[in-house]
C-alpha cells in the first residue's frame, strides 16, 4: 500500500440523538466492514473504532479477530486485508496519542458533520474552521497525520467537535433529506478526497 498520512475515527461517545442531546452510541458491525473496506480502496493508513464501553470494544475485537485471524480471514482474504486496517480504542485522545506515536508527525484532527454551522454556539466557546474538499486535499500534501472524524447516531456532540482543528464542508444532496448513514458519508468523503471530486 501507499504511504498514507490520512486515518478514518469513528466515534460511537461523545454523539448526539435525534433530539441533539449528547449520549454513546452502540457499535454496529456492519460500520466496520463497509468503512474498512473503503479505507483500504482509498489508501487509508488506519481506521480507529472508539468506544469507551467495553462490552463495545469485546464486539469489534471479536469481529476484527474472525476476518483477520479466524476463519473469515481463510475464506475472504480480500475482507481480511480492509480489517487488518482497524485499531479499537477507548477516547479520541488515545487514537490521537496512537497516531502520533506511529507517524512521528503533529496530527491534524478534521471533524465531519451535516450540519450547516455545526460546533457549539455557546458564548466563549472554540469552533474549528469550515474547510473544504480542495482545502484538505492540499493539507494532505505536508508531512502531517491527518485524522477525519466521523459521528455515530446523529453525528459528533459539539465538545467532540470543538477539540478539532478543522470541520470538513457538510456533503449535500439534491433534496431536503440529510442524513446518510456514517458509512456511505465516508465513502463519499473518501472518494472525493482521493479523486479531487
Amino acid at each position: 500500500m501507499l504511504e498514507s498520512n490520512l486515518y478514518v475515527a469513528l466515534i460511537h461517545f461523545p454523539v448526539i440523538n435525534k433530539k441533539d442531546q449528547p449520549i454513546g452510541s452502540a457499535l454496529t458491525t456492519i460500520d466496520l466492514h463497509d468503512i474498512a473496506r473503503a479505507s483500504i480502496t482509498f489508501g487509508i493508513r488506519g481506521f480507529y473504532v472508539i468506544t469507551p464501553y467495553e462490552d463495545q470494544a469485546t464486539l469489534a475485537t471479536q469481529v476484527i479477530e474472525h476476518w483477520t485471524k479466524g476463519v473469515g480471514g481463510k475464506l475472504n482474504p480480500d475482507r481480511k486485508k480492509a480489517l487488518e486496517l482497524i485499531r479499537v480504542t477507548k477516547t479520541f485522545k488515545d487514537t490521537v496519542n496512537s497516531i502520533e506515536q506511529e507517524r512521528k508527525q503533529p496530527v491534524v484532527t478534521i471533524a465531519t458533520s451535516a450540519k450547516e454551522t455545526p460546533g457549539s454556539l455557546e458564548p466563549g466557546s472554540i469552533t474549528p474552521d469550515l474547510i473544504t474538499i480542495g482545502d484538505l486535499r492540499q493539507k494532505l500534501e505536508n508531512k502531517a497525520s491527518h485524522v477525519l472524524v466521523f459521528g455515530t447516531a446523529w453525528g459528533l456532540a459539539d465538545e467532540l467537535i470543538d477539540t478539532c482543528d478543522f470541520i470538513l464542508d457538510p456533503i449535500y444532496g439534491t433534496t431536503d433529506y440529510n442524513h446518510l448513514s456514517v458509512r456511505s458519508a465516508a465513502s463519499i468523503y473518501l472518494d472525493r478526497i482521493r479523486n479531487g471530486r
